[in-house]
């Protein structure tokens, strides 16, 4: 990493012996230095451009059970800082909730980030010149494309964490993304399609999509003039980008067992051992993937990353866990408590959402449907509880077996038991992707996280559209 950013290794032992000494049950101290570039671009200009650098950090004090957070901006005054935590978490013990957090073996970490392209050495000219390079490439591709939204962002961070258990970490992490919109448009209407990218190590993530923004383009236009679909239930394929957003929306958030421990209902309905799918369902939550931007090798808490399976053979076997959550379930933290930012106190959240893959080749899922839709990448969706809908980037009709039609609105709604108890056969074709979104959760979002997926086949999936 280049030298004008923070890298000593005596912060950690400064910030060891304080938590050592202090009066608390557990004390956690994290400190973080982050740096942020965005950029946007509309066409041919630069919309807005920001470069926020920002230090500070937080506390964590356990007394009793008894929690007490604070954050600050600055280094100055550690002591102070530890001092307010302790102190918040007594003046709660008449009102505040107690908890028991699972124990965890001490965790001594120095990690430095294994670049391949480090953004960080990249000119803001030069990445305003890669976006704007991609709105060239758009609006040449047809007449009918009329604006081209880009976004950029990258945010690199150093991070100090310590314990008065005995861990003692210090990280370098990277995130970037963004996204590529390409919107199209004529006398009836507008159309859009969109390219994301995104990465934890490489600023190269950016460069080579000169195909696929002339694509979306391209596709932009084309479903200008698309048939609305007409509503109903069908036999849907989904690709591997749809897939794994159902992954990490529909199914991952039911997973995090924050949401569990508070609703009995859920928790009756998420029960180990329930089956959820078929033989070839495997589903797992992972922050060992480098380069991902879920890539996550020790959590907020210093819990060490695994992977953690959900659904094996279509079986419930697991759940994600904070320390908290872990003990009150009676099972093991699994690595997924996590903060956005030090003024906030990690809570269990997601890494990377895997759905692995499986053993039918792609063509086969189409085999036998005589009518039905394949549905490709996503415009966005949302879940209440088991609930979900989501708006397909792009639809086409299949006929006895065949992709034909483009369509337009398809929008994919149901409840996720019923539609995994759906789903007959999961596709070999797995895609690694990275976008440049992030999960949303209690006020910290965009949190970065990844989803990989095959395609898979949907037996029965409610499409609305418009009437038949």
């Amino acid at each position: 990493m280049s030298a004008q950013y923070p890298v000593d290794e005596s912060i950690l032992s400064a910030l060891s012996a304080v938590a050592m000494r202090a009066e608390a049950d557990e004390i956690e101290i994290r400190l973080e230095f982050n740096e942020s570039t965005q950029i946007n671009t509309l066409n041919e200009r630069v919309t807005s451009q920001t470069h926020v650098v920002d230090i500070g950090g937080n506390v964590r004090a356990f007394v009793n059970g008894v929690a007490g957070f604070v954050h600050f901006d600055g280094w100055d005054n550690i002591q102070r800082h530890v001092d307010d935590a302790i102190q918040l978490a007594k003046w709660q013990l008449d009102f505040g909730q107690a908890i028991k957090r699972d124990e965890v073996q001490p965790v001594r970490l120095v990690q430095r980030l294994d670049m391949r392209e480090d953004p960080m050495a990249i000119p803001l000219e030069g990445k305003v010149e890669v976006l704007l390079h991609y709105a060239d490439i758009a609006r040449a591709a047809h007449p009918q494309v009329r604006s081209v939204n880009a976004r950029y962002f990258d945010r690199y961070r150093h991070l100090w964490f310590v314990n008065n258990r005995g861990t003692a970490i210090e990280q370098e992490k990277l995130d970037l993304g963004g996204t590529i919109l390409v919107v199209a448009r004529d006398r009836t209407g507008v159309a859009q399609r969109g390219v994301s990218f995104g990465s934890s190590n490489d600023f190269g993530a950016v460069r080579g999509l000169e195909e696929e923004v002339r694509s979306a383009a391209l596709t932009a236009v084309e479903l200008l003039n698309a048939p609305e679909v007409v509503g109903g239930e069908y036999p849907v394929v989904v690709d591997p980008h749809l897939a794994g957003v159902f992954a990490h929306e529909a199914f991952g958030h039911l997973s995090e067992a924050d949401g569990q421990v508070g609703d009995a209902g859920l928790l009756a309905e998420m029960y180990i051992g329930r089956n959820f799918g078929p033989k070839g369902l495997h589903i797992y939550d992972t922050g060992r993937d480098v380069g991902s931007r879920g890539y996550l090798p020790v959590d907020d808490e210093g819990v060490e990353a695994a992977d953690i399976d959900l659904i094996k053979d279509g079986v419930l076997v697991g759940r994600l866990h904070s320390r908290e959550t872990a003990a009150r379930l009676g099972e093991k933290p699994t690595g997924n408590a996590r903060a956005l930012h030090y003024r906030f106190p990690p809570i269990v959240r997601m890494r990377n959402t895997v759905i692995a893959p499986g053993d039918t080749p792609f063509e086969d899922l189409f085999r036998g449907i005589k009518r039905g839709i394949f549905a490709k990448g996503t415009h966005g969706g949302q879940t209440n509880g088991e609930l979900f809908t989501f708006l397909a980037a792009e639809a086409y009709l299949i006929e006895d077996g065949v992709v034909t039609t483009p369509l337009r609105n398809a929008v994919l709604t149901g409840n996720v038991f019923s539609t995994l108890a759906a789903i007959t056969a999961v596709g070999n074709d797995f895609v690694r992707y990275e976008g440049g979104g992030g999960c949303g959760k209690a006020g910290q979002m965009p949190l970065p996280v990844s989803h990989h997926a095959p395609s898979l086949r949907i037996e029965r999936c409610l499409v609305g559209g418009r009437g038949a």
